[in-house]
Parts: C-alpha cells; sequence; structure tokens
C-alpha cells in the first residue's frame, strides 16, 4: 500500500506540476475563479467522494485515501456529512472533470504531445485512483464499478471524439481549440516530463554489454533473391483498443456492460499482484441481436483487449459457423470441432448464429455432438480461450435451453439492439470520413430521409440489415458517383471527394 500511495501521490504531483505550466501558458477552466491546480486539487477531490459515496457507504480506507492523496485531515464524519449535503450527481461530477480535461487535452494540442498525452495521464490516474477505492479491501461493489465504468467510459469517448474532430480540423488547416504556438522552439514553454522511478534491476540478471562508439558494424549485401520484410503493422495498445470500442456508433448498453467486465479484468488483476484470492470469472458469452449489429466488430476487438489485459495469450479471433464445425459423418464432428478450438487456443473463438447447431435434433445430426465435444474443451482450456456465441435473440434462447451445461457456461448475455436512423447515418458519414469522401448538404438530408424511412418500415423490409444497410449504401453511391464522373470531361480533387445529391437520390436497398 505505501509503494502504491507513493506512486499514486508522484503521479498526482505530476499532474499539480502540468497545471501550473498550464496556467502560464494562458489555458484556464471557464468561469473558475480560483488557480488551474487548485481547480484540479478540487476535481480529484469531488471525484473521489463521488466513487467512495457510489455505494452509498464511505468507509474508513476511503477517507484514509482522500486524506493521503490531497493532504487533508478530514474525518469520516465531516465527509458524510458534506456528501449527504452535497450530493454529486454523475453529470455534476462528469462536468467538473470535464473540464480539467479539455485544458489537458488543448494543452496537448498546442504542445503536439511532445511529452507524450497527458490529457490521457489524467484519464489513466483517474482509472487508478477509481480502482483504489474499489479493490482496497479485497471486496468489490457492483454499484462503484458501474458508477466509475460509466462516468469513465464518458471521459474517454469526449476524448476520443475532441481529438478526432482536431485531426480532421488540422487536416483542413484550421485550429478552433489552441492559440497559435511559436515556430521557434526556443519560444515554446516546454511541458515539464514526468519519469515514472525505474524498477531495480534483478541481481541475476546480466546486461549485454553495450557496443562502444568505435565498433564497426559489418552490414551485409543484400540478397537479390530475398523475400522483402513487409512492415508489421503498429500494435494498438490498450487505450487505443478501448477507444475504439467505445468510439463505435450507438451500443451505448453493449459498451457500458463491456466496460464494466473490463474494470473487473483489472480489479482482479490488482488482487492477483497484491496476493488476494481470485473469484472464479466467466468470460464465455452470448451476443444476442439481429445480424448488422456489430457483435462481429466488438468480438473482434474483446480478444485483443483480452490479450491486452493477461486473459489470452495471443488475442485472435477465430469466426465460425455451423458448417466449421460439424460434419456430415460419425466422428468427424468431433474432430473438426476440435480442430477449431486448437486454431482458436490463445484467442476467441466466435460462433455465429449458433443456434443452428441445435436446431435440427434428427438422428442423422451432429450438431449437438459438437455443442458437447466444444463443452468439454471450454472446461479444459478455461485459462487460456473464450468462446462467444451470437444469434438472433430469441433463437440463442433455445440454443441455451437446448443442453444443461449451455446456461451455466454462457451465464453472461449481451444484448444488441437495433441501430435508429440517427445511428445509421452516423455510420454512413463515419465511412464517408475514414474513405475522405465529404457530403454536400442536399445529399446530407437525402441519406437522412433516406435511413428514417428504412428504420421506420424495418419490420416489412426481409432484407433490413443494420449496420450493413450503411455500409451497403455507401457502396452503391460510389458506384453512382462513379458513373457521374466518367461522364465529365474535367474531374478536379474535389469532384473526386464529393457526394452530391445525385450519388445518393437513387440508390435502393432491399
Amino acid at each position: 500500500m505505501k509503494r502504491l500511495a507513493r506512486s499514486r501521490n508522484d503521479v498526482l504531483q505530476h499532474i499539480y506540476n502540468l497545471s501550473t505550466q498550464y496556467e502560464r501558458q494562458g489555458f484556464q477552466v471557464k468561469g473558475a475563479h480560483m488557480p488551474l491546480r487548485d481547480y484540479a486539487q478540487f476535481a480529484i477531490m469531488k471525484f473521489m467522494l463521488y466513487i467512495a459515496d457510489s455505494d452509498r457507504n464511505i468507509k474508513d480506507y476511503e477517507v484514509d485515501i482522500i486524506n493521503d492523496c490531497l493532504g487533508f485531515s478530514l474525518t469520516k464524519d465531516y465527509v458524510v456529512r458534506f456528501v449527504e449535503e452535497h450530493r454529486i450527481s454523475a453529470d455534476a461530477i462528469f462536468d467538473t472533470v470535464l473540464a480539467l480535461l479539455t485544458v489537458f487535452i488543448n494543452a496537448d494540442i498546442q504542445n503536439d504531445a511532445a511529452q507524450g498525452s497527458t490529457s490521457l495521464l489524467l484519464l489513466d490516474f483517474l482509472d487508478e485512483l477509481g480502482l483504489e477505492f474499489i479493490t482496497h479491501d479485497g471486496q468489490y461493489d457492483d454499484r462503484q464499478t458501474k458508477a466509475m465504468a460509466t462516468l469513465m467510459l464518458r471521459l474517454k469517448n469526449y476524448r476520443a471524439a475532441y481529438l478526432r474532430t482536431w485531426k480532421k480540423m488540422k487536416h483542413d488547416r484550421i485550429n478552433p481549440f489552441a492559440p497559435p504556438v511559436p515556430n521557434n522552439a526556443e519560444d515554446r514553454m516546454e511541458t515539464p516530463a514526468y519519469v515514472p522511478p525505474a524498477p531495480k534491476a534483478d541481481k541475476d540478471d546480466k546486461k549485454p554489454d553495450a557496443p562502444s562508439d568505435d565498433r564497426l558494424e559489418t552490414v551485409a549485401d543484400p540478397d537479390p533473391e530475398a523475400t522483402p520484410e513487409v512492415p508489421a503493422e503498429p500494435e494498438e495498445n490498450l487505450e487505443e483498443l478501448l477507444a475504439n470500442l467505445n468510439g463505435l456508433v450507438g451500443l451505448g448498453k453493449v459498451k457500458e456492460d463491456l466496460n464494466s467486465l473490463i474494470n473487473l479484468l483489472k480489479v482482479h488483476k490488482l488482487r492477483e499482484e497484491r496476493g488476494l484470492p481470485q473469484a472464479s470469472v466467466s468470460l464465455h458469452m452470448v451476443f444476442s441481436g439481429n445480424p448488422g449489429t456489430g457483435k462481429t466488430t466488438v468480438a473482434r476487438l474483446l480478444s485483443k483487449i483480452y490479450q491486452k489485459l493477461g486473459v489470452l495469450s495471443k488475442g485472435h479471433l477465430v469466426e465460425v459457423d455451423r458448417s466449421g464445425l460439424v460434419s456430415g459423418y460419425v466422428g468427424q464432428t468431433a474432430m473438426k470441432t476440435k480442430k477449431i478450438v486448437e486454431s482458436a487456443m490463445g484467442g476467441l473463438l466466435f460462433i455465429d448464429e449458433a443456434y443452428a447447431l441445435t436446431a435440427n435434433t434428427g438422428s442423422n445430426d451432429f450438431g449437438m455432438e459438437a455443442v458437447n465435444t466444444l463443452l468439454k474443451a471450454m472446461e479444459d482450456n478455461r485459462n487460456d480461450l473464450v468462446v462467444i456465441v451470437a444469434g438472433y435473440t430469441d433463437l440463442m434462447e433455445a440454443f441455451l435451453d437446448s443442453n444443461p451445461g449451455l446456461r451455466s457456461r454462457f451465464n453472461k448475455q449481451i444484448l444488441f439492439e437495433d441501430y435508429s436512423a440517427e445511428e445509421l447515418v452516423g455510420i454512413f458519414n463515419g465511412i464517408c470520413s475514414k474513405s475522405f469522401f465529404e457530403l454536400t448538404d442536399e445529399a446530407k438530408e437525402i441519406v437522412s430521409r433516406f435511413f428514417e424511412d428504412r428504420v421506420a418500415r424495418k419490420e416489412e423490409l426481409p432484407g433490413f440489415a443494420n449496420g450493413r444497410d450503411a455500409r451497403n449504401f455507401f457502396e452503391k453511391t460510389l458506384t453512382n458517383q462513379a458513373n457521374r464522373l466518367a461522364t465529365m470531361i474535367s474531374v478536379t480533387d474535389k469532384d473526386l471527394v464529393t457526394i452530391t445529391k445525385e450519388d445518393v437520390e437513387t440508390v435502393e436497398l432491399y
């Protein structure tokens, strides 16, 4: 606890130093009549009180953490009276912390994040501080976990959206957020860097001798017949993966549930680091909902997130359906299923339309053999394999009832609701933005009306496919745009990236 407190307080002191530095650079919280450093202390205090009071039970150790962190000498009675008189709502604490976070984001933009992302440092600090409250006594309350998950999700979503908007405007050579920065590096006020203490080296560790500066290196001539190496795609870190998850359009309840689960995994990791006993947590899940609601996309992100959290060793996704597990001959289904499980070891096995495995109970159907093989594999490899089954909500209920072992293995269900018209427009616009297309105002109106009508009539449209409709609409739009541009004598760069009324008004989906 002492080591953890020192680390926590070191980061907090660094945040205070940054606040002082940013105030010198001209940053401030609008309407706050106090120095930025004092506002940072005020915001962090409210954050701690909100988390501590979210289970309506202020504990002694929570008061101790507040005092140790902020240098106060508050009594428990005083804190209890204070929170009773000033109940801090979720929106109130969000607004308070958001004002401080916005300052740090703008400072990152002005300083080109030369010293690393300080806004991310602030969020990580709050994350760890909240987890310290939740896990300190070896037990955790669902209300505290949910309150923190929801608050941090809103803050991270805001930061991601803010930076996306900034990058787009930077691409357009517009800077609405930050004041002008001198080009001369000597005139720019540098942000003090936070350097964490270096870990002590183990006595048995031996460092290889570093090559001296005057040592000549031999460079081999390139082999003309050698296969050139393809640069590996940069690996996303945990924060980027969570930002991708939380940045998905819609899926509010899905993201809330999954962020709570991710926080639970962080708690377990902390308990493990402190030598506390681990409770058994099943990560196998049911994703239920209609097609095109993002189930596969979320599963792919989860597989990588689990790997970063140390739950899975590889973090890859293996996606199959009934045809990938079931064979038409006796004995072959078990072998086929085992091979799929082996390929998914260390990662996430995603079984789409899983209800098809048990829909046919005839004597010549081997779907149940695949289920039984899968259940045994899940039990034997529960430490390095996660299985998610997906499909229509009603049919997945029938699937879970088909075998006594299914509900106990898949005891966590996540419902993916249909997208609203506004969300489908958001998905379409996101696809356009990523591909560097811009819509005229007339085109935007037509797209909005199209999806409003489509959602209103979705029950009578057998081809309604949620997010896939947005993708299909985009592809048909590009075809129309290409046909229009092909008739033009001269095509400008602006023409190539513009989607007009003519490109979208004739699009039809079935």
